[in-house]
């Protein structure tokens, strides 16, 4: 909560602490207290109700993330959160409206109208930060624009329990593809198989996964959506069928540690061999077709046939120990930090 210090308005944030030289910890952040200031002319004040956290804020951390600029000690954490306008001087914002923007690890924020969206107050701040927000346009359009699956074709994704991965694979399956997980523990593999809808699911870290990682592809794979990088992908490229795509969305082996895996080998033999098309994309060059995309997902939504899961901390102090936990592996879902109303 904002409080009273004399005539200034204060409110929590949470500032990098440190930047970290290897894997992340609870100690590179650190809960401070800063002024609230009046918005401007454009801008409205937003009293965050959650926000959410994403293994490419970690790329961020280590300034491999052209989008989001070098890390900076003492500054607020970036992130997106969703929450209540408390005051407003802009045009089309209003005082009570939900909006849902890059406000930061903090309590309260002041942002320029431009930078908001407004969005429907009655649901979950959950569905604003993941299925319909970044987490979800990014599943979107590195499936549909990029992968581009046709209906029996075999469609593998990485981090398949993840922010991502679990709205790919529903997607996929939405279509008519045939849907393989690649997930962290055998918790997760069930998870995907029997409550998500993945066709099959295996653990990256079984002793036997490379046998099991073809035999789950018999018919070679056509789509390969990557979070992760490092040895899967590079099991991938082997499997790969003729005109198969790989969609690079992340590289998240290589985010929190300061050794990552060499990148995999038969690049380019394996892409040229099998005509195979590998492409990154960023989810911000798609801005102008956000509202389309919310718009189906949220029919989806509405049917049943796109069920979006989240993990759930509470309160601020919490948010650097949920971010070492989706980096370790123990989140399924998006992972929401809920501030309060």
């Amino acid at each position: 909560m904002a409080e009273q210090q004399g005539a200034a308005r204060v409110s929590d944030c949470v500032v990098l602490a440190k930047v970290p030289d290897g894997p992340l910890s609870s100690e590179h952040f650190a809960m401070q207290t800063e002024d609230v200031p009046e918005p401007g002319p454009g801008e409205v004040l937003v009293r965050v109700q959650a926000i959410t956290i994403g293994a490419g804020q970690r790329a961020g951390l280590q300034g491999s993330a052209s989008y989001a600029g070098a890390p900076e000690v003492g500054v607020v954490m970036r992130g997106t959160g969703a929450g209540v306008v408390e005051a407003s001087n802009a045009e089309g914002i209003n005082v009570d409206d939900t909006v849902v923007g890059w406000t930061g690890w903090r309590r309260h924020a002041v942002m320029a109208s431009g930078d908001l969206r407004v969005a429907e107050g009655s649901l979950d701040p959950a569905l604003h930060l993941g299925v319909l927000g970044t987490n979800g346009l990014t599943a979107y359009f590195g499936l549909l624009d990029v992968g581009r699956p046709q209906p029996g074709e075999t469609v593998v994704v990485s981090a398949a329990a993840g922010s991502v991965g679990h709205i790919v694979g529903q997607i996929a399956k939405s279509l008519g593809a045939t849907v393989v997980g690649v997930a962290g523990s055998d918790e997760k593999c069930e998870l995907l198989t029997d409550e998500i809808g993945f066709d099959t699911a295996i653990n990256r870290h079984s002793p036997d996964f490379r046998a099991e990682f073809r035999a789950a592809t018999p018919s070679r794979i056509n789509v390969y959506f990557d979070n992760t990088g490092g040895e899967i992908l590079g099991s991938a490229l082997f499997r790969m069928a003729t005109f198969g795509r790989i969609v690079c969305c992340g590289a998240v082996s290589a985010y929190d540690t300061a050794t990552p895996d060499p990148s995999p080998r038969g690049i380019p033999g394996l892409l040229v061999n099998n005509q195979v098309r590998m492409q990154g994309f960023i989810v911000f060059s798609y801005a102008d077709r956000y509202d389309e995309a919310r718009a189906e997902m949220r029919e989806w939504i509405d049917a049943g046939s796109l069920v979006p899961r989240h993990v759930t901390y509470n309160g601020l102090d919490a948010a650097g120990g949920a971010f070492v936990d989706l980096l370790g592996g123990r989140t399924i879902g998006t992972t929401i930090v809920r501030l309060g109303d």
